[in-house]
């Protein structure tokens, strides 16, 4: 791994969009730049863009099939027809089988039960056991949430039991649509919805959305479940764009103000009951716990849904009795440390491996394999390896008799060529340009290991595997005024399509008060101050960072970039730098 970061200032904003901008919102033009950076040049779209609105939503009706489906859904709710809701087991499948299900609960339908496939037997996916427990339970319609928009053979297989389909998706196409009574996914090429980049719990909004519309209700009986739509939104890491923004907007509010009982029991175990939860709680707390049900191998004798991990945490946010909530919270929260111990215990052992092995760390890439570990989390195994080596990881492991896993890539490079490229040693194999999962057999571990190896080492620019840190823009100290602040806060929520902007000030030093904290001393605390301006004194933490405390305490000059975030502490607001690097920068 490099030791130092590359540091990229991203292309400036023309100068006069931003000159007129922050002369007409009367904002400082470093705040304006970050707008026309966006896209944002105009100052009704700025107003847009600080002023979310549900009535800016789109209407549903754009959506291909849109009208097909809710009128499918109105016939099973008024002929009282059982109703399985299916989804995918990670956040965004279970956050959306979870709204569905609350919602056609909240409208009094009597035969409801729902479904999340077991991660070790089943798989991703609409499965064949799904679809013969279907029938067993009589159901007529099953509405699949993030999931299904490839399921052809299995809505055939469903069609000829006398089930028919919903199809809820936000993932890419294949070939052939599957004949379902209707497929709602604004990725088909034949669907004009003009916002593509909803969540898969999102398109399963749009769709009660339309419900409402087409039944005359009251859009608040689906408002008061944006709760779980943007739990799906930044745990799915689906642009914070368009729709998206305002759904999460208003999502946020919601989970802040008045969340579900479930989401509230893992709110208080996370500790956010006291704070302003933000994108970022959601993405390192919540979404974790919710996933790692899905994650761990549970048993379950429950006759309404199918023995899967996933079950627990679509109980968990259906909850209406606060004590059933805190019991489903309680298990999550056991299913996410054991998760925790299980990675940091692999992580280690995978160290270990390659550190071993002098030719496998000093490849452009990483595959590995051991039979043992568990398939659950070997793609957060891949990710933490990353985080050491920086460079395209696959981590494998068997089950079922198959060698499974998952890859992970750096920026830049696209892992999924890397991946097809060998797609005739592989079962099966799908993702996208940064994530992969892959099945193979035993027998071709080797060979694969040594063509994606020679593939990577062919096709991959050295300058990716060098970390890299994506500045936005200059800033000086004296800069990050209360007014400065109070605008930044309104580019939030922050996520994909609209980072927290990252800022670089040079020339900055500490008067010896830095200082190493936490368990290991592994961050380094300090408050930092431009030039001789007493003025521009600010408190810094630089997490996982220890390296060059020596150099700041001395008080010699360093350039960090960060970002800024607010400390709230018994009513006082105060502001804080995030380090995200730090540079020597000669003698003060």
């Amino acid at each position: 791994m490099s030791a130092e970061k590359r540091w990229v200032i991203k292309p400036q904003g023309d100068p006069a969009k931003v000159e007129n901008l922050s002369a007409a919102l009367g904002i400082p033009p470093v705040l304006a730049n970050l707008l026309v950076q966006r896209g944002i040049e105009t100052h009704e779209e700025a107003w847009q863009f600080f002023n979310p609105k549900l009535e800016n939503l789109h209407d549903p009706f754009l959506m291909k099939d849109m009208d097909r489906a809710v009128r499918r859904v109105d016939e099973a709710v008024r002929r009282g027809e059982p109703v399985m809701v299916y989804g995918d087991y990670d956040v965004d499948g279970t956050t959306a089988v979870a709204l569905v299900y609350s919602f056609l609960r909240r409208q009094g339908h009597p035969s409801l039960l729902f479904y999340i496939p077991d991660r070790y037997t089943e798989g991703y996916g609409v499965s064949i056991k799904a679809i013969d427990y279907a029938q067993r339970k009589g159901v007529k319609l099953i509405i699949a949430l993030d999931c299904g928009i490839k399921a052809t053979e299995k809505v055939a297989y469903a069609k000829s039991k006398g089930i028919d389909f919903i199809v809820c998706d936000h993932h890419l196409p294949g070939d052939t649509i599957p004949d379902a009574v209707a497929v709602l996914d604004p990725k088909r090429v034949d669907c004009g919805y003009p916002f593509k980049e909803l969540s898969g719990c999102g398109v399963g909004f749009k769709m009660l959305q339309g419900y409402c519309q087409y039944k005359g209700l009251p859009f608040s009986e689906v408002e008061c479940l944006l709760d779980l739509v943007v739990v799906s939104i930044a745990s799915d890491i689906v642009p914070l764009v368009g729709e998206n923004r305002i759904l999460a907007h208003y999502g946020l509010k919601r989970l802040n103000e008045k969340p579900g009982k479930g989401l509230l029991s893992i709110i208080k175990i996370c500790g956010l009951d006291k704070h302003q939860i933000t994108i970022d709680d959601i993405v390192f707390k919540i979404g974790p716990r919710i996933n790692a049900a899905g994650r761990m191998e549970v048993d379950s004798d429950d006759e309404n849904a199918a023995p899967s991990g996933g079950h627990s945490a679509v109980y968990l946010m259906v909850a209406r009795d606060e004590e059933v909530a805190s019991e489903y919270g309680a298990f999550i929260d056991t299913c996410n440390q054991d998760r925790k111990n299980i990675d940091r215990s692999i992580t280690q052992q995978a160290h270990e491996l390659i550190e071993r092995n002098p030719e496998m760390k000093a490849r452009k890439s990483t595959v590995i394999y051991n039979p043992k570990w568990m398939k659950g989390i070997v793609g957060i195994v891949a990710s933490r390896l990353i985080e050491t080596y920086y460079r395209p990881t696959v981590v494998l492991t068997m089950s079922n008799g198959f060698v499974t896993g998952s890859a992970r890539s750096v920026p830049g490079f696209d892992l999924y060529q890397a991946v097809e490229s060998c797609s005739d040693l592989l079962e099966n194999f799908g993702g996208h340009i940064y994530a992969a999962g892959l099945t193979m057999r035993p027998e071709n571990v080797d060979e694969f290991t040594r063509r994606f190896n020679e593939y990577v080492e062919r096709h991959i620019d050295p300058q990716m595997l060098i970390p890299q840190v994506e500045i936005d823009s200059e800033l000086l100290f004296s800069d990050i005024t209360p007014q400065f602040r109070s605008t930044l806060n309104r580019f939030q929520p922050f996520g994909p399509g609209n980072n927290s902007p990252v800022f670089v000030t040079r020339g900055v030093s500490n008067r010896g008060d830095a200082r190493l904290v936490g368990a290991e001393r592994e961050h380094l605390k300090m408050d930092l101050i431009q030039g001789q301006k007493p003025n521009t004194l600010i408190p810094a933490i630089a997490f996982q960072q220890p390296a060059l405390y020596e150099h700041v305490r001395s008080g010699r000059g360093i350039d960090v970039c960060y970002t800024v975030v607010e400390n709230h502490y018994r009513g006082t607001v105060t502001p804080q730098l995030r380090i995200k690097d730090i540079k020597k920068s000669g003698p003060k």
